[in-house]
């Protein structure tokens, strides 16, 4: 499901940002593009959720386009029971000819009776059911009332029509913020942003020989475990595109970490680095800690820097993750990086990444996607990184493309994961190249 284009007045405005300066005090220009999206929306979110919290099930409350995207999106078998369904919005539903929140509470019994393995329901909003106004945040709390204990019913829009699809995730956490339950006096780090398994569990290995703790993620593997949270809650951002969730936690009085994020060698130990200094840890353990991750990691990448260094990149804005991403490509794998779009730029969580970018660098948020793409030809790149969109018709001007959407969908945080984001820039470039044998 593509959300149709926001066609406001097109228009390109130069902003000179005060709030990101880097040490030596440079105001960094950005291009701040209002103009026709090229998106996913945040329904898309659910294909790498429903797989994170093991006790949940995600109900669209939208179209037969909204269920055609995520089947497609998430690529499920014929044999497999996913933890996500659509209750289809009919043409009785908007015409009024149907009671709405009758049918969805037939819905929603049908889905538990069928499924007693659920305990926590997300009803999630779409662009239909925004269309017709359809208040699912009083359907989640009449239903909660009805089905508790056994089951907790909540609600988020991953509706398109002014959002880039990550912001799905954003949506989610910060509903199960008002969740949590009250922290006491101890001390705690919360990392916030789904990540894979086998990457929670390398960050757990890493703060417990730190001795930075206790640790809690969110989301948990499961919603009976949900972490708590109060104002001795520090906390460090996994994803730089939870805005929404960030807030809701400081709402309950949690401090966040200011640092880079988790991406590649370096932006690993400045994140590391954030929670050790604030758990007073001595320097020279926080070296034999990490070290071996550092080395692995610096091994790993040699490789890819024969192939990337001095390659042109291109952002277009898609996925939020375009100027952690880009800070890597350049610091760690000498990549020129051209023009870094992003959807939204959220400058205080972002600042000790944009500090460490180049100062030529072109920063544009937002996005007119006819402008961007004038700019990304007459820059003529050696790859540009774009949503599926856009792709297929770059490649066929010779253009040689990444898709934006992978990055979300793959395990790319962490040391023993560096070297698999370099694989996915350096990729299309080796095709291409056997492609020209």
């Amino acid at each position: 499901m593509m959300p149709s284009p926001c066609r406001e007045s097109r228009q390109s405005v130069v902003v000179q940002d005060e709030s990101v300066a880097d040490a030596q005090s440079t105001h960094r220009s950005i291009l701040r593009e209002r103009g026709q999206r090229e998106v996913f929306c945040g329904l898309t979110g659910i294909v790498w959720l429903h797989r994170k919290i093991q006790d949940a099930f995600f109900l669209v409350v939208g179209s037969r386009t909204c269920a055609h995207l995520i089947q497609s999106a998430a690529g499920v078998m014929i044999f497999a029971e996913p933890r996500f369904a659509t209750a289809i919005i009919e043409e009785r539903d908007l015409a009024g000819l149907a009671d709405a929140n009758e049918e969805l509470d037939k819905t929603v019994a049908q889905l538990l009776d069928r499924r007693p393995d659920i305990r926590l329901l997300f009803l999630v909003g779409s662009c239909p059911s925004e269309v017709i106004k359809l208040d699912l945040t009083r359907a989640a709390q009449r239903l909660s009332k009805t089905y508790a204990p056994q089951v907790r019913v909540l609600s988020y829009s991953g509706s398109g029509i002014e959002t880039t699809f990550t912001q799905g995730e954003d949506a989610c956490l910060a509903s199960l913020v008002p969740e949590l339950p009250e922290a006491g006096a101890e001390r705690s780090l919360l990392v916030v942003g789904a990540l894979a398994d086998v990457v929670e569990d390398q960050f757990t290995r890493l703060f417990g020989a730190l001795g930075v703790g206790p640790l809690h993620y969110l989301p948990s593997r499961d919603s009976q475990s949900l972490p708590a949270v109060g104002p001795n809650t520090h906390y460090l951002l996994a994803q730089p595109f939870l805005n929404d969730t960030a807030r809701a936690l400081e709402e309950r009085g949690a401090k966040r970490l200011a640092a880079p994020f988790p991406l590649g060698a370096e932006g690993t130990t400045q994140w590391l680095k954030a929670a050790a200094d604030a758990w007073d840890i001595d320097d020279a353990h926080f070296q034999d800690v990490t070290k071996p991750g550092r080395n692995r990691s610096s091994r790993a990448l040699e490789r890819y820097r024969d192939q990337l260094s001095g390659k042109k990149i291109f952002f277009f804005p898609d996925s939020q993750l375009e100027i952690p991403i880009a800070r890597f490509l350049h610091k760690e794998l000498g990549m020129h990086l051209t023009e870094v779009g992003t959807p939204f730029l959220q400058r205080q969580h972002l600042e000790r990444e944009l500090s460490q970018l180049p100062e030529d660098v072109q920063l544009s948020e937002g996005q007119d996607v006819e402008r961007q793409l004038d700019r990304c030809r007459l820059e003529s790149p050696d790859l540009v990184v774009c949503g599926l969109g856009l792709a297929n018709p770059l490649e066929a001007e010779g253009l040689t493309t990444k898709w934006a959407i992978e990055l979300v969908f793959s395990p790319i945080h962490g040391y023993e994961q560096a070297a698999d984001l370099a694989e996915l820039f350096a990729r299309p470039l080796l095709r291409k190249e056997s492609l020209e044998v």
